[in-house]
């Protein structure tokens, strides 16, 4: 399980240009099953996404693939969390 934290960058200014594009990988994700949660890091700080189900560089090259990152609008950090314990509702995760 991953968590990718999207903090704003240098060209914040720009997300309104990107923003459908932004969207649109943030459907895909969820369309493809490997985003569950998606939100923003107050205080507008950016955004984050909890992924499940691919492996770090398979993670790593969709994540690029959001145009955010790939313009410069936020910088990407990935961490790997290995759960060893969670709520029944959310017992799918430590399989």
């Amino acid at each position: 399980m991953f968590v990718v934290q999207l903090r704003f960058a240098e060209n914040k200014a720009l997300a309104g240009q990107f923003m459908e594009g932004h969207k649109a990988w943030i459907q895909q994700g969820f369309d493809d099953g490997i985003f569950l949660l998606v939100g923003s890091l107050s205080p507008n700080l950016g955004g984050a996404v909890l992924a499940h189900g691919i492996d770090r560089d398979a993670l790593c090259a969709r994540v690029d693939q959001d145009p955010f990152v790939a313009e410069g609008v936020v910088t990407a950090d990935i961490v790997e969390i290995t759960p060893n314990r969670a709520d029944d509702r959310l017992g799918f995760l430590l399989s």
